[in-house]
Parts: C-alpha cells; sequence; structure tokens
C-alpha cells in the first residue's frame, strides 16, 4: 500500500508540475541512452586494435590505428560536451533562466521606450541574448574542438584569428536572417485568426526554399572562395554524365575547403533547370592543396589495374595522396545526382513540410493552454515566441526523436539506392575504391557496433556499401 501511495502521491502534483518533471525527465533519458549507445561505440574503438580480416584488403594498419585514436578522441569530446549540455539546460530550467532572459529583454525594451505591448519587438531582443548567450557559451568546446582535436589529428588548417573572424561572420550572417523571419513569422501568427498555423507554414516553405536557393550564391561565398571549375577532361566528364542522365546542369564550382578542415565533400543544389555541382577541393586529387605541400612518400607501390582486386586496393590504400582521381570523382557524383534521379531530394522536402505542418497544426491546438507556460514560470504572460520554443523544443521532444530515428533509417536507405544507381552507370568499381579513399581521408572507423550504428548512422557502415558494390565491380 504505501508504494501505490507514493504513486498516487505523485499525480497529485498540479499539472505543470508533472509536464515540467516530465521534460526533465526526458531529457535526461535520451542523454543515458546517448551515453550508453556512445559506450558500446567507445568499446569498439578500444578493444578493436587491429584491423579485423574482412578489412585487410582495403585498409592499412597505420591508417586504422589513426582512425581508432581520432574516433577515441572524438568520443571522450562527445561525452564531455554532452554532458555539460544536459547539465546546463537543466539548470537553465530548474533556475528559470528562460523566464528571467524574457524579463531581461522586457527591461531592455523599456529602457529604449518599447512597453510590454511591442511584444514582437521584446521577443527579437529574447532571441538575441539567447542566440548571443549559446554563441559565447559554446565557443570554448568548438575552440577545442577544432584547434585540439582535429589539429592533433591533422585536419585543422585555421589560424585562431581566422576561426574568431570567421565566428563572428557568422553570427552576424544568421542574425540577419533569423531576426526579420522571425518578427515576420510572430506577425504572421498574430493576424492569422483561427487558420494562422497554413499560413504561418506557408511562409516557412517559402523562406526555407529561398534560402535553399540563394545559399551556395550570394551566403556560402561570405565564407567560402567558390571558382568555375576549369576547362578539361574531368569537366567535360560531368556535363556528359549530367547530360545523360537530363540533370540541368548550368555551373560546376571548386569551393576551397582546405581552408577550414580537410574533410572531403560534394554536392548539387538548385530548382528546376537551374542545377550546380560543388566539388571540394579536399576530394579532387589534382586541386587539393595537401597533396601540393608536400611529396609523395617513398617506396609506394604504383597502381596496378590489371594485377587483381587486391595488389591493385593495397596501392590506392598506401597512397599518400589526398582525394580521387577523376573517375572516382565521377563516381562518387554519380551517387550524387543518383539521389536526384531516383527522387530522394524531393521526397525528403515532402517529409519535411508535412511533419512541418503537422507541428504548426499541434501548435494551434496546444498554444492556449496556459498550464504550459506555467510549467516554465510563465504565470501572468503567454508571449508567442516562448509558446514556440515551449512546444517545438520540448513537448514536441519525443516526437522528434522518433521522428529523427526514421529519417535515419529512410536515408539509409536512399543511399543504398544511389549506390545502386552509380552501379548501373558502370561506376561500381572507381565508387568502391573512392569510398575507401574518402574513409581513409576522413579517418572513418569501419568498424561500428551495431545498435549505435543503427540508430545514428545517415550513411551505412563502409562494409555494408562495399559488400553491395562488390559483386557488380567484378562483373
Amino acid at each position: 500500500m504505501g508504494m501505490w501511495a507514493s504513486v498516487d502521491a505523485m499525480w497529485d502534483f498540479p499539472a505543470e508540475k508533472r509536464i515540467f518533471g516530465a521534460v526533465l525527465l526526458f531529457s535526461w533519458t535520451v542523454y543515458l541512452w546517448e551515453t550508453f549507445l556512445a559506450q558500446r561505440q567507445r568499446r569498439i574503438y578500444k578493444t578493436t586494435t587491429h584491423v579485423p580480416p574482412e578489412l585487410e584488403q582495403i585498409m592499412d594498419s597505420d591508417t586504422f590505428e589513426k582512425s581508432r585514436l581520432y574516433q577515441l578522441d572524438k568520443s571522450t569530446f562527445s561525452f564531455w560536451s554532452g554532458l555539460y549540455s544536459v547539465v546546463e539546460s537543466t539548470f537553465i530550467l530548474l533556475f528559470g533562466g528562460i523566464p528571467y532572459l524574457w524579463r531581461l529583454s522586457g527591461r531592455f525594451c523599456g529602457s529604449a521606450g518599447f512597453g510590454p505591448e511591442y511584444e514582437i519587438i521584446q521577443s527579437l531582443v529574447f532571441l538575441l541574448l539567447a542566440t548571443l548567450y549559446s554563441a559565447l557559451t559554446g565557443l570554448p568546446w568548438s575552440i577545442y574542438n577544432t584547434f585540439v582535436i582535429e589539429e592533433k589529428h591533422g585536419f585543422n588548417h585555421q589560424t585562431l584569428e581566422f576561426f574568431m573572424k570567421d565566428t563572428i561572420k557568422k553570427f552576424v550572417v544568421t542574425q540577419c536572417i533569423l531576426l526579420p523571419v522571425s518578427s515576420l513569422l510572430l506577425y504572421i501568427i498574430k493576424i492569422g485568426g483561427d487558420y494562422f498555423f497554413i499560413y504561418a507554414w506557408l511562409f516557412t516553405l517559402v523562406v526555407s526554399l529561398v534560402l535553399v536557393t540563394i545559399y551556395a550564391d550570394y551566403i556560402a561565398p561570405l565564407f567560402d572562395k567558390f571558382t568555375p571549375l576549369p576547362e578539361g577532361k574531368l569537366k567535360q566528364e560531368i556535363e556528359v554524365m549530367a547530360k545523360n542522365i537530363d540533370f540541368p546542369l548550368t555551373k560546376v564550382y571548386v569551393v576551397e575547403g582546405s581552408k577550414y578542415l580537410t574533410f572531403s565533400n560534394a554536392y548539387f543544389y538548385g530548382f528546376f533547370k537551374n542545377k550546380r555541382i560543388v566539388l571540394f577541393d579536399t576530394l579532387l586529387e589534382e586541386y587539393s592543396v595537401l597533396n601540393k605541400e608536400k611529396q609523395e612518400e617513398p617506396g609506394v607501390e604504383p597502381r596496378n589495374d590489371g594485377e587483381g582486386d587486391s595488389e591493385e586496393i593495397r596501392a590506392k590504400v598506401k597512397n599518400k595522396k589526398q582525394g580521387c582521381k577523376n573517375e572516382e570523382v565521377l563516381a562518387v557524383l554519380g551517387h550524387e545526382l543518383g539521389h536526384w534521379k531516383l527522387g530522394h531530394t524531393i521526397k525528403n522536402i515532402i517529409i519535411s513540410q508535412i511533419n512541418s505542418f503537422l507541428c504548426f497544426f499541434l501548435f494551434a491546438v496546444l498554444i492556449g493552454q496556459r498550464v504550459l507556460f506555467a510549467a516554465f514560470g510563465f504565470y501572468d504572460t503567454q508571449p508567442t515566441l516562448i509558446g514556440l520554443l515551449i512546444i517545438f523544443q520540448f513537448i514536441f521532444s519525443p516526437y522528434n526523436e522518433v521522428l529523427s530515428f526514421c529519417l535515419t533509417v529512410l536515408s539509409r536507405r536512399f543511399e543504398f539506392q544511389a549506390d545502386a544507381f552509380a552501379k548501373k552507370l558502370g561506376m561500381a568499381k572507381d565508387l568502391y575504391s573512392a569510398l575507401i579513399k574518402l574513409n581513409k581521408d576522413n579517418l572513418g572507423f569501419p568498424v561500428s557496433d551495431w545498435l549505435f550504428s543503427t540508430w545514428h548512422y545517415s550513411h551505412p557502415p563502409l562494409l555494408e556499401r562495399l559488400q553491395a558494390l562488390k559483386a557488380t565491380k567484378r562483373d
């Protein structure tokens, strides 16, 4: 009877206390789950000290050890930064950090002659202070990650001065987008009447499409140097491949990613008949700055395409150059354009917008619940921005976790399909070797705990992708 009495007593708490307690409990549950998964993967990093037999043909022991140590350092950093994050958010909630910041925003507005009736202006001040606080508290972690971990493992090419200037620039650009968009969204919600959620959803849809359209042309160049890919064999082959699959390519750019971190990447962007392809210089063997700064190490075996798989792969593994050969770059692009040809981009947009509409609809249902505001310390006022924060960030947390996992599963399925598309283009062999090179360049660890990878990996593990390509590669 005593135990059941205690349970009954718990439900005697006011509704706002139960909501607040449930939010804290869920945030710590997610943290403990993530920590459990991370420890499983960390055990893999610690115990797998030699190249497993199934990997001997695709990875040398030196690269394997480098990737193992890199991932161990990243895992340690992730543990401490994650612990700090959950403790910080808990203290903010327990000690009323959100209502305090709202009142502080009100005082700033009052000193400038704006009373409580100027809720949108107060909301913008709140956003500015909140993002400034987040940027300042996150800065030490970002500096440590860049100048200790990434520097230690050879990925960082930035100076501290460049890093700080870039961080300030990103903050300013973010505010220039966030504040006007937020003010318009709040205004639409205020004047939208009973169907404001439809107008709010349409507004966010238009904003997202505009940002995607202008990002690479007007925003990204503020931080990165984009130059057209010079005329030559690679550009011609890219244009031919795009034409063969009806991809409406207009321009191909090379972005100077090596001035930040030396990771390799490629992507495309644009709508309708105006598509552009962007290649990181670190992806291209003949453009990579690293290859120009150092000579190839002695004792490297030359590539021998006629000697079979194992000799070819061993030569590629020993090749210390960063990036991929032209044929491999084309195979990587074949994979990326496969996402477009198979409709993955459109499917992701549709899923995102359905989710956005659903969230705004549920927000419209819940925004009138005063108990939600009271749970977070807002007893006498119900600001729209605070309602968005409470509902989208806290109340929807369980839904967001489930949705994130489902999208991860879907993403892995799309990756296999894009690989299969590249296979149909006759690029299986080059994609196979490109995946090995990119894994080596990015120090990816090819051994993973099944539960950790199932929950976190939006891309299939390397071995699974190689096995799917292997049969066709040998045809």
